[in-house]
């Protein structure tokens, strides 16, 4: 796990400046406390921070093959790399070191492209083929790695794992992005492979780039993976099945030179990771699983299931209690994620991420069991209103239900029977558009109705549930569920849960797996049929047969519990902070926003008649970003739609 960073001339025989290199490394030097390593040669300047996980001495990067013509630069693990160093040396290779570093060089030399196929694991690397004057660009599967891009002003290709590393050169444009900024406030992140800054893109999971030496031209992102897009008729005892498949995903997962543990909270994805995880631990003798847990006191307290899961599986648990202070985390959260970043749960994910370090430089997540296995309760609604909607014609939905969901009061306080609203407006458009609404964290007019009139003119005409219309136009349209999954594996697990996790974890310097998105097991499960995941109504179903006889019932049937503290109350009790932030001198120096409409929202939520805690978080998120960027070298044009 590290941090990768990059210079590519492709039409000037220029040699990177090395200061230009240490200046982008040293912007994220978090990620790679251990040392650094760069590379410089006409055309080409690779910089890398490393976090030693795998041969402690013999992986510095970047690192070269023995004839020193191919160069890489590496983020992540290849769990597969010691299967495939054998197929490797059988070719005639030899290695000179334990990493599984050397094993992408190797297979490149041996596969070329096909190496990507091949690799087993989360990356990003940058490799430069000096004889064949390409420079190859990739990232995995699922995005568990990130790898942003730019072309300079000078035509310069810069590249590197967090924007920050592109902003560390002040040559670098800074102007946002108006359509991502619509999209943040739509959906709490900014998609791939846009970022908030409209110079600056994010290579797409399972793509790769191709820069070649010669050419001036920044090529399209080629995919090299595709997850199913139809459903297979499940295997006849797909519980155990599931249960031989993550218990090997777990243990490959668990390849590591230095401490590893885990997290636990209260729900079945990460407590299956700890009863297959702590087996492990135990059949190697290397001592007990260590594992962490952080609590919020009140019903959403944690602690208390994962104490027992600890017990049984007999792991060396550490526990901690969580308070924190939204309105300043808000800051923190821009600053860390260098974009605005709209999910609260970022707060306690840095928290257990800061808990585990203290003990371990590895920890194994339960991440991707929700999409991959069905958990969300908007897949279980999506289903169900797709059902009712097949009943329904066209004409009865948009007119009857249409007008009626116009007219019933939104009622954010009231009790969840009585919130009818978005389940009549779901029901009223089609499938891609209701499921788009249950996704999307501030809604379209409303969104409107916070745009300054400039800024209401710019994004005219952009939909931002466009792109999760296009991904469920992909696949099989009698089946709704798999839909909604394939959308958000495109779009919220990288842009938002993947992202979360990889910059809270690289905060502290901890590296973080998730073993429930090794690929063949997104595969297998994806295509599963929707009774197989949903039967009885109950998400991740399949996942929960299968873990029964390794977790306490009460776990794996009971009510499913987020992972973050309420931040409604906090915006309540402290409106007029909250007030002073958003029509501050940042929000409107920008000129994004109506401050008569912000103000209005924070009053509405102050009443304790709506609930509007999850758009003012992002609001406050934004204008962190906004108060930390507004004297970048472009600011006068930065603030300006692109």
């Amino acid at each position: 796990m590290c941090g990768i960073v990059g210079l590519f001339h492709p039409t000037v025989a220029l040699v990177p400046d090395e200061g230009r290199l240490r200046a982008m490394t040293g912007a994220i030097a978090h990620r790679g406390p251990d040392g650094d390593g760069f590379h410089a040669e006409p055309h080409l300047g690779f910089g890398h921070r490393r976090l030693s996980i795998v041969d402690l001495a013999g992986g510095a990067q970047p690192m070269t093959t023995e004839d020193r013509t191919v160069v890489l630069t590496f983020n992540g693990e290849i769990y597969n790399h010691a299967a495939l160093r054998r197929e490797l040396e059988a070719a005639g290779h030899r290695y000179r070191t334990r990493s599984d570093t050397e094993t992408i060089l190797h297979g490149w030399r041996e596969w070329g492209l096909g190496l990507l196929d091949r690799l087993k694991g989360m990356f990003a690397f940058a490799l430069w083929d000096r004889d064949r004057g390409e420079l190859l660009l990739a990232r995995d599967r699922l995005g568990e790695k990130p790898l942003h891009y730019a072309r300079l002003p000078d035509g310069t290709i810069a590249f590197g794992s967090e924007p920050a590393a592109l902003l560390a050169l002040p040559d670098m444009p800074r102007r946002l992005n108006a359509e991502a900024v619509g999209d943040f406030l739509a959906l709490g992140y900014v998609p791939d492979p846009a970022t908030i800054w409209a110079g600056m893109r994010r290579l797409p999971a399972a793509h790769f780039l191709f820069l070649r030496r010669g050419e001036a031209e920044l090529p399209e992102p080629r995919r090299y993976w595709q997850p199913p897009r139809t459903v297979v008729a499940a295997p006849d005892d797909a519980p155990a099945e599931l249960a031989r498949r993550l218990k090997a995903a777990v243990r490959a997962q668990m390849m590591s030179d230095v401490p590893l543990g885990a997290f636990l909270s209260g729900g079945v994805d990460s407590a299956s990771v700890v009863a297959f995880a702590a087996g492990a631990a135990r059949e190697g003798k290397g001592g007990p699983l260590a594992t962490f847990t952080i609590g919020f006191p009140g019903d959403g307290d944690e602690r208390p299931m994962a104490a027992a899961v600890a017990e049984r599986h007999g792991t060396l648990h550490r526990a901690e209690s969580g308070e924190a202070d939204y309105l300043t985390a808000a800051r923190d959260v821009a600053r860390l994620f260098g974009e605005p970043f709209g999910d609260h749960s970022a707060v306690p994910t840095l928290a257990v991420c800061r808990l585990a370090r203290q003990h371990a430089t590895v920890a194994l997540s339960g991440d991707g069991g929700d999409e991959v296995f069905a958990g969300y309760r908007r897949y279980r609604w999506h289903v169900l209103v797709e059902g009712a909607r097949s009943y329904l014609p066209p004409g009865v939905r948009r007119r009857v239900i249409g007008n009626l969901a116009r007219a019933y009061p939104k009622m954010d306080r009231a009790p969840r029977w009585l919130r009818a609203k978005s389940t009549l407006t779901e029901l009223s458009l089609e499938s891609a558009a209701g499921y788009y609404g249950t996704v999307a964290k501030i809604g379209d007019e409303r969104r409107r109705a916070l745009l300054s009139r400039d800024w209401r003119a710019a994004l005219d005409g952009h939909d931002p549930g466009a792109r999760i219309a296009a991904l469920m136009g992909e696949c099989d349209p009698d089946e709704p569920l798999l839909a909604a999954q394939y959308a958000d594996l495109h779009t919220y697990l990288p842009g938002d849960i993947l992202v979360k996790t990889d910059r809270t974890s690289m905060a502290v310097s901890l590296e973080l797996r998730p073993p429930m998105l090794d690929h063949d097991l997104v595969a297998w499960g994806m295509a599963l049929p929707a009774q197989v995941k949903l039967r009885g109504g109950v998400g991740k179903r399949v996942l929960r047969e299968a873990m029964a006889p390794h977790l306490p019932s009460h776990l794996l049937w009971g009510k499913k519990r987020g992972f973050a503290a309420s931040i409604g109350g906090q915006f309540r009790t402290r409106a007029e902070e909250v007030r002073l932030r958003l029509t501050g001198e940042a929000m409107l120096d920008s000129g994004v926003f109506d401050r008569d409409a912000l103000a209005r929202m924070v009053d509405e939520h102050a009443s304790g008649h709506f609930d509007h805690a999850q758009a003012l978080w992002q609001l406050l998120v934004l204008e962190g970003f906004l108060s930390q960027h507004a004297d970048a070298a472009h600011a006068s044009r930065s603030l300006q739609p692109a």
